[in-house]
């Protein structure tokens, strides 16, 4: 891990989804709080299941998100596989996505893994960091929180979906199954 801040200062802040539509002077008070952060491909930036309590927002390179298919110490043997995990995203810097914000909101263990696949450059913040700057930047900081609490509503909305469409094709091969068992 090694932090460089070479394509950091270029960076045209307001193209990052986080602070669209963000004044210049909103801007200048919101990058401190962000501190530059380089990785090389092959390397893990978050492992699920670990603490932690950054964000990351990725702005060149790309990354793999993934998840275990398993909860901790399962076992089936259908699933005896060298790797069991399903590749949630994968995600490139021109798109300057943001993850990591539930372990910055909640402190909880990491949710899913996030490897490096193309040499990278992230924006970093942490929960002390981030909170500190919300009681400072009151106005600022509750813009911020309202964005990321949009884009995890989002995600609740999406992974609700998905667990309806995963539930009505397991009660179909489940009923399928009893008519030919």
């Amino acid at each position: 891990m090694t932090a460089s801040g070479d394509r950091i200062p270029d960076l045209d802040w307001s193209a990052i989804p986080l602070f669209r539509g963000m004044s210049l002077n909103a801007l200048d008070r919101i990058r401190p709080l962000f501190r530059p952060m380089s990785l090389e491909a092959g390397q893990e930036l978050i492992t699920e299941g670990e603490e932690g309590d950054e964000m990351y927002i990725l702005i060149q390179g790309r990354v793999r998100v993934s998840k275990s298919m398993l909860v901790r110490d399962m076992h089936l043997p259908i699933l005896d596989v060298e790797n069991p995990r399903k590749v949630l995203a994968t995600l490139e810097g021109e798109e300057f996505p943001v993850f990591g914000e539930i372990a910055l909101i909640d402190r909880d263990t990491r949710s899913a893994t996030v490897a490096v696949v193309r040499d990278s450059d992230f924006l970093v913040t942490d929960r002390q960091a981030f909170f500190e700057f919300v009681e400072r930047e009151p106005s600022l900081g509750a813009r911020l929180l309202l964005v990321l609490a949009r884009r995890m509503a989002g995600t609740i909305r999406k992974s609700n979906s998905e667990m309806i469409k995963l539930s009505t094709a397991l009660a179909l091969a489940l009923s399928r199954v009893r008519e030919h068992g």
